[in-house]
């Protein structure tokens, strides 16, 4: 079919989803721009409900154009202009797909390691966690409460499809399921700005672990450290007192798999 008003339905729909969180939620979707996020969407069997693309595109990048249209329900030719409408990106090119967000995984699994994400409200480091946790091979990333949503377009693009493969599990307040965790043989380790904390380096983190990162300008909650088994810390060899949370995390993710097999 072919779509050129900024008024069609879908159009409408996307747009909204874009920029509305909650929406996201409640129709269960979330839209994913460009060649290669829509090609990753379709290799991570994403259900792919509306494909928009335009002519451009088809030449351009026709191979993802090809994988798109097998799997997606309904495909939508749109011109350039309605392209510049839809996109978030400063240069759209011009493929555009509405998907359903996976179911999401409850159980974990306590021969593998975990990252614990407590109230990170930026998305290009949350985008940033989940493609470090699955580069460093986590089985997956627990996401608190007030955590930004994973679906935005701005953590999808910063995850390079990570959110895709990577188990994300809603926990609500961690304070609350991690001592859960612990009675199932799981081990916390909640990451924190404290010389008397243990060092990363020095910790060891036998399979089952869980660390806990905090927001990017307040840390980890004090009933949340409380609940933890262990505290662990990145020693500081300059006049910083912080690392960004993105950056720590990759040292923290790094430390907890480097021994393992």
């Amino acid at each position: 079919m072919e779509v050129t008003s900024r008024e069609n339905r879908l159009i409408k729909e996307y747009r909204r989803l874009v920029g509305d969180a909650k929406y996201r939620r409640e129709r269960g979707l979330f839209v994913a721009e460009g060649a290669r996020l829509c090609a990753d969407a379709v290799r991570s069997h994403i259900s792919i409900e509306t494909a928009f693309i335009t002519a451009h595109a088809r030449l351009q990048y026709e191979g993802i154009v090809a994988q798109v249209e097998e799997v997606a329900r309904q495909v939508a030719d749109i011109p350039d202009a309605l392209a510049a409408y839809l996109g978030d990106t400063d240069t759209p090119q011009g493929i555009f797909c509405i998907c359903r967000i996976p179911l999401s995984e409850n159980a974990l699994d306590v021969d593998c390691c975990y990252a614990a994400l407590e109230r990170i409200q930026d998305p290009g480091n949350l985008g940033t966690m989940i493609r470090t946790a699955e580069a460093f091979g986590l089985g997956g990333v627990l996401l608190s409460d007030g955590c930004c949503d994973p679906y935005s377009p701005k953590v999808l693009r910063s995850s390079m499809g990570g959110v895709f493969r990577l188990p994300l599990i809603a926990v609500g307040t961690l304070a609350e399921r991690l001592p859960q965790l612990h009675a199932e043989g799981f081990r916390s380790y909640a990451c924190v700005v404290d010389c008397d904390a243990t060092a990363v380096q020095q910790t060891v983190f036998p399979r089952g672990s869980i660390c806990v990162i905090g927001n990017e300008g307040n840390g980890l909650l004090p009933e949340t450290v409380k609940v933890c088994s262990e505290r662990v810390t990145i020693p500081m060899a300059g006049r910083a007192e912080s690392l960004n949370a993105s950056m720590a995390a990759g040292i923290v993710f790094w430390e907890m798999v480097r021994d393992h097999e």
